[in-house]
């Protein structure tokens, strides 16, 4: 056919329509339709061009936008009249074409169950095929160097397509219709087995029979997955946990555990049909979930809770088949350092650490870590109180867009920076928001490079030139050092301000939408009066906020210290109100303690910053009853385990006396009563889970009986919940619970963590309210 004009329309499609099967699914919906035109990838997503009547195109775009590819999403679909140049009378797809990138950066996913039928079958030419994958499953993000996503943007581009594959890959009948990861073993990438001196062992018929006897064995796997290493090993095993725990240096935090099915999971945890339906999704998550008790309490010493996940790609598949109890799947790292995700780094990162190494020559372009997500089991998604509750976006969510409110339509382009802990970046870019996957915290040196090449690569794959860079306003976090020496504008936003703002978006609360009440429960944030904020209820909207309610602070005494050591904060409030001395004969493990010196540090005020932290007066009720109370190992180990000890207890009949003082129409949160009726309590050798229990309840009574009465006086009956501590599932439940009694509405975090992991999208609504 010559090349002809025609009058038609012109569909620009945005959203996560790149590398999940949206070509090959408009090109089938237009030849069944007989429809002329062509479709292509661009920088700001999908282009569509039809030659139709009206009629006609209506019909395509509700088919369009109503049956689309598992791992699409629209997030904006504009249609025109246009003059079309057409080349042939059948529907086509061309090739891609450069631009300014707008399009949304596809997660990896997990192994379809097409693919994983494939794995399985002797007769299908990619059986246990450890790299199989389609357009709607495998590695995206992690294997990405630029946009648009095609396969020379991307580490698959060393491997040339065989005949087969290349055929597949260019019928758009066919399920790997441009997958760009397509490979089998004739084309594809390798997988072989090292020792711990990284010699290869000579090729074995089936490497996965010879990891699983290791495995058995008592060995420690090292393992190269979709987005970084994990550490494997028998989690039934307690001589293998503890190896593992020795030798990285890692004695408390909880693994993580991989299981074959979710009947396998139901072993060991409580799930019920939405549980399995998050486990079996493309995302596929750690989700933390109630534990029965049957495995060795080194797998999540002095937790409730075990994080189970299902197998998320072939790898995994091939290796669990042969297991019908859990593995042990942690992070291949040293303590504190980034997840390894490179061969050549594995060995010398790893020594003395893993048995053997499980190697692939796909390079990990980008590191993706595990998600994880917590399930509110007692909630039946209610307004109040969510099911889920994201802990860690990595791993097939990031960095999928989120939709920006109503009125942040003109938000101008900028990169927020996130904070010093479980970093993560944001990009404001043509309207949407961008958040990358977990980073970590930045005080590691791996870590911070690792920063800083995410900064540089999200600009370049989304060719962002940023109108501003935002920052936390705490001049010593390393985000906010980069920002000050960058030499660009600096927005600086207030930590617990970010924090709420980042819940309020989520929820889509508009621009110009009513003050709210917000209650940031966190460990520490610079307030503006120079202490460190972290138990604040403010009036706020995305511009401004006003401290309306605070905890009263409580000195750090040691500083740094205070968070790594909970007795020094137990000692502070003790000394703070008075009850030091009554309650040293109930402590005698305090003996060997320099209280003395304490007294003086804090009588002097030196190294004692104040602070008014909710996580510090959690930490400070933990030591009380003997948790973690001479130094915690990880973040939140001594509230988790609080937690924990609470969530023992069904019921409590009792709430423990808390008030609040007036310093003019500020309300100040005070702990005094509370701590004599704990030390009351300690004296009658009450059960500590019952004086936990306790804790929380009266917690999140005080707190609900507060707000209402901000409420009364303001006239604003939605409450925003967010900061580190609104993680702790027991307390959110109980307060929700309280503030609906009142008639108040409570949001909470769904898509991003209430922890610093959601700070930086705060960071970027805050920031670009400013400019609107």
């Amino acid at each position: 056919m010559r090349q002809v004009i025609r009058k038609g329309y012109r569909l620009t499609v945005t959203g996560l329509v790149q590398g999940v099967g949206f070509r090959p699914f408009v090109w089938h919906l237009a030849r069944q339709l007989k429809l002329m035109g062509q479709v292509w990838n661009d920088a700001a997503g999908v282009t569509v061009e039809l030659v139709a009547s009206s009629q006609q195109r209506d019909q395509f775009i509700k088919a369009l936008t109503t049956a689309l590819p598992p791992l699409a999403r629209i997030e904006h679909l504009s249609c025109m009249d246009a003059e079309l140049v057409i080349n042939s009378p059948d529907f086509q797809i061309i090739k891609s074409r450069n631009g300014d990138p707008l399009t949304g950066c596809v997660p990896d996913a997990a192994t379809c169950p097409a693919c994983i039928s494939e794995l399985k079958d002797p007769s299908n030419r990619r059986y246990r095929y450890p790299f199989i994958n389609c357009t709607h499953c495998g590695p995206r993000l992690s294997i990405l160097r630029g946009i648009p996503y095609d396969r020379y943007q991307t580490s698959m581009a060393e491997f040339r397509l065989c005949e087969d594959c290349q055929e597949e890959y260019d019928n758009p009948a066919d399920r790997r219709f441009h997958a760009q990861p397509n490979a089998c073993a004739a084309c594809g990438p390798r997988l072989w087995v090292c020792d711990g001196e990284s010699r290869e062992i000579n090729p074995v018929s089936d490497p996965f029979q010879l990891i699983t006897e290791q495995i058995r064995q008592g060995n420690i796997i090292a393992i190269k997955g979709i987005g970084g290493f994990h550490l494997v090993c028998d989690a039934t095993s307690k001589e293998a946990l503890q190896r593992l725990r020795e030798r990285k240096q890692r004695p408390d935090k909880p693994f993580a555990l991989m299981f074959r099915d979710c009947e396998s999971v139901q072993r060991y945890a409580c799930l019920d049909s939405d549980v399995r339906q998050l486990l079996q999704s493309a995302s596929a998550p750690i989700v933390l979930l109630a534990s029965k008790y049957q495995l060795p309490t080194e797998v999540a010493p002095g937790q409730s809770r075990l994080g189970c996940m299902l197998p998320h790609s072939p790898v995994h598949h091939l290796l669990l088949e042969s297991f019908e109890s859990p593995l042990v799947m942690t992070s291949a790292n040293r303590s504190g350092s980034p997840q390894v995700i490179d061969n050549d780094e594995v060995v010398s990162q790893l020594q003395g650490i893993a048995d053997y190494y499980v190697l692939h020559d796909r390079e990990i372009v980008n590191r993706v870590d595990d998600s994880v997500v917590a399930i509110n089991s007692h909630s039946e998604g209610s307004n109040n109180y969510p099911k889920m509750q994201v802990i860690r976006r990595a791993r097939g969510y990031a960095p999928a867009p989120i939709k920006l409110p109503p009125g942040f339509e003109r938000a101008p382009d900028l990169l927020a920076l996130g904070g010093e802990l479980k970093n993560t970046i944001c990009l404001i870019k043509g309207g949407q928001a961008i958040v990358s996957q977990h980073l970590g915290d930045l005080e590691d040196v791996r870590t911070y490079d690792e920063y800083l090449n995410t900064i540089e690569r999200y600009q370049c794959l989304y060719a962002l030139k940023p109108f501003c860079l935002v920052a936390d306003n705490h001049p010593e976090y390393l985000s906010s050092k980069y920002a000050k020496a960058s030499g660009k504008r600096v927005e600086w936003v207030q930590h617990h301000h970010a924090h709420l703002s980042s819940c309020l978006a989520e929820h889509q609360w508009p621009l110009e939408g009513e003050d709210l009440l917000g209650l940031a429960l966190d460990g520490l944030g610079l307030g503006d009066d120079g202490t460190l904020w972290g138990g604040e209820i403010f009036q706020f909207n995305y511009r401004q906020y006003t401290r309306v309610a605070y905890f009263d602070p409580v000195p750090l005494v040691g500083g740094v210290q205070a968070i790594l050591e909970p007795w020094r904060c137990l000692v502070a409030q003790l000394h703070h109100y008075g009850l030091l001395d009554e309650a040293l004969p109930q402590l005698p493990w305090l003996d060997d303690k320099p209280i003395p010196v304490i007294r003086s540090m804090l009588k002097k005020q030196l190294n004692s910053p104040m602070s008014s932290s909710a996580g510090r007066l959690f930490d400070a009720v933990a030591a009380l009853l003997d948790l973690s109370r001479d130094r915690i190992t990880y973040e939140g180990q001594a509230a988790i385990e609080l937690e924990s000890l609470a969530e023992k207890v069904l019921s409590v009949d009792r709430t423990y006396p808390m008030d609040w003082r007036y310093d003019g129409e500020m309300r100040i949160l005070c702990w005094d009563r509370l701590w004599s009726a704990m030390l009351d309590d300690l004296s009658r050798d009450t059960d500590p889970a019952l004086i936990a229990c306790a804790f929380h309840h009266s917690l999140a009574h005080v707190l609900a009986n507060l707000l209402n009465d901000l409420s009364q006086a303001t006239s604003i009956t939605t409450v925003v919940l967010s900061g580190g501590v609104a993680q702790n599932r027991l307390l959110c439940r109980l307060l929700a619970e309280k503030l609906a009694s009142f008639g108040l509405a409570l949001l909470t975090h769904k898509q991003l963590p209430a922890n610093d992991g959601g700070l930086s999208y705060g960071q970027a609504v805050v920031a670009a309210a400013r400019q609107l």
